[in-house]
């Protein structure tokens, strides 16, 4: 997918901006002298006039909004932009191949707002991260040009973008195994653990391989100018004997390579692959910037995604959950695409993000991030309004603060907030057929999701699912906290995008509001502190 596929777009200048930075949109393909609103938490806070196809918002303080180009025929392009925000969303690249063209890459970390970028296979050898020169084939005979990874690091960092580099933290090849012998990890029957018929796993908390990786991460760090790193394992063993006789105890292990890595690059991103879970409860909390997990079975439903997302923000960082749609190798694209917003929907309502997507128009369906999948105009344009729905609304979704309440809020024993559609049945957990609803809270507000899961046969993440069915006739209601009353406002990454606020009535003590369609998702803020 060309740039020019992208259609009319308003583009931020970076993925994310920092506290007190001027904000600068770029309008592409739209009137050079176009008026742009700056919308945030359903109100509008700022207006200006484009001039050459570029418009300045200077002063907004922290936090998130939406923004919109419009004229008489209604909105023409939105966006969406962070100010100050500590949020990761995460995808990849891959192609290193000389004389590669690097903007599209940047253009989309700018577009889908992606914060941090993986570069997978980057390096000449597991083991051996910077022995290749400036040109070469990676293990599995990648072209690399160390000018083409020099040229994205640059080109990601003016766009606001973190540079990630690759590094498995125990993985070694053969042409390095004789120095590793003693650490490497053994089965049971005396064969070493290992990947494929390429990779021998070494101890990651040796002592000498530690003192050789750190040299290896900092010297990549010096010659290509990556941000951090993203610091991969396999999921296995969980316990084994090293060739020594020493017993190794995996958990520990990792959580003493993650201390170790952070001694020796104090300044740098890392981000450790909690592989199926595993170790998190040990290594969350250890000195990375991200609790990252890497789903896979028996983590199947989206039940599962929502337990591992939960689970993950009790380290209180940013959650990445890595889950690869194998859909998007099906023939059936509109399939594909129900799979990742029913996905997108469970981890983003649950307060993470999903690292999906790449380059500069690529899907993930396999850990060998080389196999990935190009992505069709329409998945493009679900997936920009759903990125540009976890940026602008990320107050209601990724905030530390937020806590779940479903269970003291909803259902006729509690009665203080329930969602209602005629024929269609609320479920408490996601079930096939029914409306999947959770309710937050964070300060004086409350945030309902609504998931719809009607006319679903399972709820598999990694499997196809039917195009949303739309379901009309919905109804809130609300018991208010005092005279006042409160605001009920609305917003769908399928809809207007931004949050809408909705009339309100009062029946029988409770306040009601209808609701628009649901599609996917959506997302309801009850405010019932009125004064805000």
């Amino acid at each position: 997918m060309s740039t020019s596929m992208w259609g009319p777009e308003l583009l931020p200048a970076k993925a994310a901006f920092a506290a007190g930075e001027d904000v600068l949109l770029e309008l592409r393909g739209l009137p050079e002298a176009a008026s742009v609103a700056v919308w945030s938490g359903g109100e509008q806070v700022a207006r200006a006039i484009a001039a050459d196809g570029w418009v300045r918002f200077a002063g907004l303080p922290g936090g998130r909004y939406g923004a919109e180009v419009w004229d008489a025929s209604g909105v023409l392009a939105r966006t969406a932009f962070a100010v100050g925000a500590q949020d990761m969303r995460y995808g990849f690249v891959v192609d290193y191949r000389p004389g590669r063209d690097v903007a599209e890459v940047v253009d989309f970390a700018r577009r889908l707002h992606l914060t941090d970028v993986q570069f997978y296979d980057w390096a000449y050898r597991h083991a051996d991260l910077n022995g290749g020169g400036e040109l070469y084939a990676d293990a599995l005979g990648q072209p690399v040009s160390l000018d083409t990874v020099r040229a994205l690091v640059d080109g990601l960092a003016a766009a606001g973008a973190r540079s990630l580099g690759y590094a498995a933290v125990y993985g070694v090849g053969d042409a390095e195994l004789d120095v590793w012998a003693d650490q490497v990890l053994r089965q049971a029957d005396g064969q070493p653990w290992g990947l494929g018929d390429f990779l021998t796993i070494v101890d990651p908390s040796d002592v000498t391989w530690l003192e050789h990786f750190a040299s290896e991460l900092q010297e990549a760090t010096a010659r290509l100018g990556f941000t951090g790193y993203h610091l991969d394992q396999y999921g296995y063993p969980k316990r084994a004997r090293r060739s020594d006789g020493a017993l190794v105890d995996l958990a520990e292990a990792f959580a003493t390579m993650i201390a170790a890595v952070r001694q020796a690059l104090p300044e740098a991103r890392l981000v450790f692959n909690q592989v199926n879970d595993f170790p998190t409860w040990r290594t969350g909390g250890s000195p990375q910037d991200a609790v990252y997990v890497e789903v896979w079975p028996p983590h199947t439903t989206l039940a599962d995604l929502s337990r591992l997302t939960t689970a993950s923000r009790r380290h209180g960082k940013p959650v990445v959950i890595s889950a690869y749609l194998k859909p998007y190798e099906l023939p059936d694209q509109d399939a594909a695409d129900a799979a990742a917003r029913l996905t997108m929907a469970t981890v983003f309502s649950h307060g993470g993000s999903h690292l999906l997507v790449g380059e500069a128009d690529r899907i993930l369906t396999d850990p060998y991030y080389v196999r990935n999948h190009p992505m069709r105009p329409e998945t493009g344009a679900m997936l920009r309004r759903w990125y540009d729905f976890l940026v602008e609304h990320g107050d209601y979704l990724t905030d530390p603060g937020l806590v779940e309440v479903t269970g003291a809020y909803a259902d006729a024993y509690n009665g203080d907030l329930e969602v209602a559609f005629d024929g269609v049945e609320i479920g408490w957990n996601p079930e096939p057929g029914k409306i999947w609803r959770r309710i937050t809270r964070r300060g004086d507000d409350l945030i309902v999701h609504l998931i719809n899961l009607i006319g679903q046969d399972d709820t598999e993440w990694d499997a196809p699912k039917r195009p949303a069915t739309e379901v009309a006739e919905g109804v809130l209601r609300v018991r208010p906290i005092s005279a006042a009353g409160c605001r009920v406002l609305v917003a769908d990454p399928d809809g207007a995008g931004r949050l809408i606020e909705l009339p309100l009535r009062a029946v029988d003590g409770l306040l009601e509001a209808d609701l628009p369609s649901l599609h996917s998702w959506q997302l309801i803020v009850v405010k019932e502190n009125n004064a805000n």
